[in-house]
């Protein structure tokens, strides 16, 4: 095993023992939370307080699968599955996400049945100070379940942690119900229910979303991948960092390619030297394992190829949906010119390609030119 992959294994280990310790917690606080709140919900026939216990109950539930999905995520590579099993954990979220969605919508169900046959509740001392402890407590729940979640980077413990906010605030709303009725004896339970179940069915959409969104492939942030770049080129001889593509297969579990622009004056030796540094570097730094890097190389003592480069790059760079040109090199005694541009996705990358050679064609027409497109993944 080499020292990026023992330093992986024990940020693993650590986010793993974080997840499971903080779902246990919620757990625990979650069961208090349904004997309480079914206690109240059924002495005071409220059906808004029994579908909050109900809620407290698929939150527990949540809780127990992204423990299972972090057991099972963090499992060590193996021959079949060579990059690890971190992409689990969104399947556990997807089961997390369906359990909200179907607490949710049996929610709206139940409430509506009450709104067409309603029961007036009984509402008393003891249900209103319960009520109230139970939104203290999802208060202080939801900000620690959401903190560690942003710790350790547990797109499930922050979707729990936001949910159990959410909860109190529609605790909240339970409690204000009880509160009108039993000053001015309106019963507004079936409507809170329902309200209640909405919010439920709402976050259950957006959390499938957002793990569909993972499980798919979506684009990197901005911000990771001008970190790369940043750190790619404090090495010397770098001029250049294009073309980051970032592998995902699980939480903290990312891959990643690039291509460096060096001086065409550096020999192999040096450029192998080069690459590891920066493969050491940017693990260190964002624990991302750069799989591969390739090189472009650079005119550095060729003043017609310089030429060439900026009025090629100005012939380019007139068209919106060419968004950047880089990997230029021409060697004007062997009449060839290569380079890399970024297509964006309004166009079609054929009729792109048709353009350019035409226009470069008319510019050098005794030049071989390689044109490579390259798909805007990242900003």
């Amino acid at each position: 095993m080499t020292e990026n992959e023992k330093d992986i294994a024990v940020l693993a280990g650590n986010r793993e023992k974080t997840i499971v310790k903080t779902s246990i917690v919620g757990i625990i606080t979650n069961l208090f939370l349904v004997g309480f709140k079914a206690f109240v919900g059924f002495l005071s026939n409220s059906i808004a307080v029994i579908l909050d216990a109900v809620n407290n109950l698929s939150d527990a539930l949540s809780s127990v699968i992204t423990i299972i999905g972090a057991k099972l995520g963090s499992r060590q590579p193996d021959k079949k599955h060579p990059l690890g099993y971190g992409r689990i954990e969104y399947l556990s979220s997807m089961i997390v996400a369906a359990i909200v969605l179907y607490a949710g919508l049996t929610s709206c169900v139940e409430s509506v049945k009450k709104i067409i046959h309603p029961e007036a509740a009984e509402y008393g001392a003891v249900s209103i100070i319960i009520i109230t402890v139970a939104i203290v407590v999802k208060l202080v729940l939801g900000m620690y379940v959401k903190k560690q979640g942003k710790r350790v980077n547990s797109g499930a413990l922050v979707a729990s942690g936001s949910d159990a906010l959410f909860d109190a605030i529609l605790s909240s709303s339970v409690l204000v119900s009880a509160v009108i009725f039993l000053i001015w004896g309106i019963s507004l339970e079936a409507y809170v229910g329902v309200i209640i179940a909405c919010f439920i069915v709402k976050a259950g959409v957006e959390m499938m979303i957002e793990t569909l969104n993972d499980i798919i492939g979506k684009r990197e942030d901005a911000e990771t991948s001008q970190e790369l770049k940043r750190i790619i080129c404090e090495e010397e001889a770098v001029l250049g960092a294009y073309d980051v593509t970032i592998f995902n297969y699980g939480p903290n579990k990312n891959y990643a390619s690039v291509h460096i622009e060096l001086p065409d004056t550096l020999s192999v030796d040096d450029v192998d030297k080069i690459t590891r540094r920066i493969q050491v570097n940017v693990f260190r730094e964002t624990g991302i394992v750069l799989t591969g890097i390739g090189v472009y190389s650079y005119n550095t003592s060729d003043d017609e190829a310089a030429r060439m480069r900026n009025s090629i790059q100005k012939a380019v760079l007139t068209h919106d949906w060419a968004l950047q040109m880089h990997g230029f090199y021409a060697d004007t005694e062997k009449k060839t010119l290569r380079f890399d541009v970024v297509l964006s996705f309004d166009v079609e990358r054929k009729e792109a390609l048709t353009i350019l050679y035409g226009e470069i064609s008319a510019l050098y027409p005794d030049y071989e030119i390689l044109i490579v497109p390259d798909v805007d993944i990242a900003d």
